[in-house]
């Protein structure tokens, strides 16, 4: 059955189940022992995936929130102007930029092997980046960023299923503290 999101409206979910269903060990994905470590083995690449969808938000929320900005006036000026907008802008263009460096890092890594701990530090980061930067974005648009017709409403719903999926905040956390030894 078809599963209704908050956001991420462009891709479907379904719920999918299979009662009395019988696989032979021969069909089994990774043998009969192997297919946990088959599919974990694919979660780096999925992280780095997910940093990346991460930074992909975050730098739209930006240059719609720098556009709003500059195009928006109260008291005679563009919003932009006013120094609570600047450094809100400019530290969510430090923190998208610096999300995009660990992605990278992370993606390099990725060809050249193992890269576990930058993975999870990538998809930690960066989905936290995206959900400040989508919600300082609609904190800039005002109540026109909690309106349908405006792209930082999206943004910020969207965001939010990247601290989620391909492994929780927690998670990350956790894998992170593994791979320093604790």
């Amino acid at each position: 059955r078809k599963l209704r999101k908050t956001g991420h409206h462009t891709s479907e979910t379904a719920a999918l189940a299979f009662d009395d269903m019988q696989v032979p060990v021969a069909a089994l994905l990774g043998g009969s022992e192997g297919g946990f470590q088959q599919v974990t083995g694919t979660l780096e690449g999925g992280r780095i995936t997910h940093a990346a969808r991460s930074v992909g938000v975050s730098q739209a929320a930006l240059e719609a929130a720098l556009r709003y900005a500059q195009e928006r006036v109260q008291f005679g000026q563009p919003i932009a102007k006013f120094q609570a907008i600047k450094f809100k802008l400019a530290r969510m263009a430090a923190e998208v930029e610096i999300a995009r460096t660990m992605m990278w890092r992370a993606a390099w890594l990725f060809d050249q092997g193992h890269c576990m701990r930058e993975a999870a530090m990538a998809k930690l980061f960066a989905s936290e980046v995206a959900q400040r930067v989508t919600w300082e974005a609609v904190q800039i648009f005002g109540g026109y960023g909690y309106i349908t017709e405006f792209p930082v409403e999206r943004f910020w719903r969207d965001a939010r299923l990247m601290t989620i999926t391909e492994g929780t905040t927690e998670i990350q956390l956790t894998i992170i503290a593994r791979e320093i030894g604790l």
